[in-house]
């Protein structure tokens, strides 16, 4: 188990956090934003429940890098790249594609984003690129974070697995829990 702390400490190392609010996704060192990008979150809103549509609350990790070296605008389907890119204009099956790179997400919080119905990871729960760029900044996305196709490589290339991730209203107000090996 974890103990929430009043307050995130000024020197914690390299975390994510996606604020709901201005629809943005900042990287954080402490409680210092390094760099702060549009995103588009879940149209249905915030819910953990598999089948919601909805963006899931709280800590998570990165548990997976997908589309290391793939070209711009990759269309991702299943999480592979079978050689078809987007041209910047339409999509081949008038969808919004996953484009680019993907990091899979995975709740840090037994009974509330890890586990059951409400399991990230299950959920296929990512920070992907898009084609819907006129979407940015508002909440249009199925569940998933959206990202522009340069905005996530960019991102991509500075993000570890491992790396902890708060999805959110606000700043949070505790450290996110510690996983057990």
């Amino acid at each position: 188990m974890w103990n929430p702390l009043p307050s995130l400490p000024a020197d914690l190392d390299q975390w994510l956090w996606i604020n709901i609010q201005t629809q943005t996704l900042q990287e954080m060192s402490g409680t210092r934003c390094l760099v702060s990008y549009p995103v588009s979150t879940a149209k249905a809103g915030l819910g953990e429940k598999s089948g919601s549509g909805q963006t899931p609350r709280g800590w998570h990790r990165v548990r997976a890098r997908i589309g290391e070296g793939l070209p711009t605008g990759a269309i991702l389907r299943g999480r592979r790249w079978e050689g078809e890119c987007w041209d910047g204009a339409s999509t081949p099956d008038g969808r919004d594609p996953i484009l680019a790179r993907i990091l899979w997400l995975s709740g840090l919080e037994p009974g509330k984003n890890r586990g059951g119905v409400t399991d990230t990871f299950r959920r296929y729960i990512y920070i992907h690129g898009t084609a819907d760029l006129s979407g940015l900044g508002l909440p249009v996305s199925a569940g998933c974070i959206r990202m522009s196709p340069g905005d996530v490589i960019a991102l991509f290339n500075r993000t570890p697995c491992g790396i902890p991730v708060f999805i959110g209203l606000e700043h949070p107000r505790h450290v996110w829990p510690q996983r057990r090996e």
